[in-house]
């Protein structure tokens, strides 16, 4: 992290986290009996409305999705269990594990047993965790469940997230600090992309997967974080299709893409361990073939690594390929 981004805004940033945090936690004195070493107790209201009481800052911490995961290691907290540990490297590593966590399953299934065995203090994870899961880690450890996206507002549910995991390991500076790198992040590069006379550009997000050779395409809509993101540098969603209500998420096909703008910067994200249906299976596709900006060579594909469905430093990650990639 650079110093001239971490001088950024810190008033505003101290504003703005006085709001969140007070809304969803509090510190108080422990007993004097308690053995915390903080002695402070911590009281949340998580993503769900449950209330969530920890002794103390909570260092032995479990992940069980990738962002809040993300969120953990930006704020210097080292989890001890992580969903997916080979997943989350290959699609997550801009914000890259530290020691080496424990493998606890999948992500929307994690090992009880798993996550018992490591003791920890808290588990954190997403609404999106159903909940018999929930329950079961809750005879484990306090589970602090974050809302896992919102189309209504992604950029501050975003920061509420992280805000929420560093009251709860009291890493609240860091939080700081981690927001003020995203905020540098986005005045720069929209100042670089209006130096490239790029303000305005139309871009199109999407990832794709192949079934039964067929590729289905699902566009980043306006209302997805990603959205949110590109917009704040000052270009504008191609896209004309409405997403879900949480991830701002869309579907459609190669012939949907017809339907976009002759002059639209097409961007999407793959990896290696999964292939790239966009530069394989449609190398050879017709109508893939006669889109404008497939033949312009207006096509990226962002560096591998960068969730786009994480916390600020994942999405400062972001910002910093995407200018990179459109002012080459």
């Amino acid at each position: 992290m650079t110093t001239r981004r971490r001088v950024l805004a810190v008033t505003a940033l101290a504003a703005s986290a006085a709001l969140v945090l007070a809304g969803c936690g509090t510190t108080e004195e422990a007993d004097p009996g308690s053995d915390t070493a903080s002695g402070e107790r911590i009281t949340l209201t998580d993503g769900t409305g449950t209330e969530v009481s920890l002794d103390g800052p909570a260092t032995k911490v479990v992940g069980t999705e990738w962002n809040v995961v993300g969120d953990l290691v930006s704020l210097g907290v080292e989890p001890m269990g992580v969903a997916d540990v080979a997943g989350y490297e290959a699609w997550s590593s801009a914000v890259p594990l530290t020691g080496e966590p424990t493998d606890i399953g999948t992500r929307g299934e994690p090992s009880v047993e798993t996550v018992a065995s490591l003791a920890p203090d808290l588990i954190v994870a997403t609404t999106d965790l159903p909940d018999d899961a929930v329950e079961q880690l809750r005879d484990i450890a306090p589970v602090l469940q974050v809302e896992s996206a919102n189309a209504a507002d992604q950029l501050g549910q975003m920061q509420a997230n992280l805000e929420m995991i560093a009251t709860a390991t009291g890493t609240t500076d860091q939080a700081d600090a981690v927001l003020a790198e995203f905020r540098q992040a986005i005045a720069d590069g929209t100042q670089a992309l209006a130096d490239a006379g790029l303000d305005g550009t139309r871009f199109a997000f999407a990832d794709g997967y192949v079934d039964a050779g067929q590729v289905s395409i699902r566009p980043y809509a306006p209302g997805s974080l990603i959205s949110d993101v590109t917009t704040e540098l000052g270009l504008v969603n191609a896209w004309d299709l409405e997403g879900d209500p949480a991830y701002g998420l869309a579907s459609t096909d190669v012939e949907g893409l017809t339907a976009l703008p002759a002059d639209t910067q097409f961007l999407y994200f793959s990896n290696a361990v999964d292939g790239d249906p966009f530069a394989d299976t449609l190398s050879t596709n017709a109508v893939w073939q006669s889109l404008p900006f497939v033949q312009s060579g207006d096509v990226h594909r962002l560096p591998d690594g960068v969730w786009v469905f994480g916390g600020p430093a994942s999405m400062t990650a972001y910002v910093d390929a995407l200018v990179e990639t459109l002012t080459a």
